[in-house]
């Protein structure tokens, strides 16, 4: 019986699916319960997660990504991965280069737990212009930031048949 990929490996397949935009090769690592976390979808679960890629490679239509996995542990679990996106947000229509880190846990060949985490001032200011620069900083935008990218995705679901 052959061994499941280690992190790494799993990170690499996810990655490569992104860059072509191929959102369901990317929901098959997933586990079915697997947990999502960033600045803008701080609490995602299963299918909600999936989802999530979905919209955004459906929507990213000037979509680039790049990432390079930075270290994976020893057991082969967890690993940290850095990657860019380019891409123009549809909200503004400003373009974007977000620089995120992530950090995957993998059980079984799947990524149970994902979490990015980027500089949400920084891409505040480059998606959101001038309001991003002087309050990209503060809770109050980054709720509501959160708030919108979670009405987006629930709209997604239900155009999809997904809630």
């Amino acid at each position: 019986m052959s061994r499941p990929e280690d992190a790494g490996a799993v990170a690499d397949r996810f990655y490569a699916a992104f860059a072509r935009r191929d959102a369901e090769a990317m929901a098959a690592c997933y586990a079915d319960d697997v947990s999502f976390s960033d600045p803008a979808f701080p609490a995602l679960r299963g299918e909600s997660a999936r989802d999530m890629w979905r919209m955004l490679v459906s929507r990213g239509k000037d979509l680039r990504v790049e990432h390079q996995v930075l270290e994976t542990t020893s057991d082969g679990v967890r690993c940290r991965v850095r990657w860019q996106a380019w891409y123009t947000f549809s909200g503004t229509g400003r373009a974007v280069h977000n620089r995120i880190e992530a950090r995957l846990t993998v059980k079984d060949g799947r990524i149970v737990e994902h979490r990015d985490d980027f500089d949400f001032h920084g891409w505040a200011r480059q998606a959101l212009g001038a309001p991003g620069l002087l309050l990209g900083w503060t809770p109050m935008l980054k709720r509501k930031v959160q708030a919108q990218a979670g009405k987006a995705l629930e709209k997604f679901r239900a155009e999809r048949g997904g809630i």
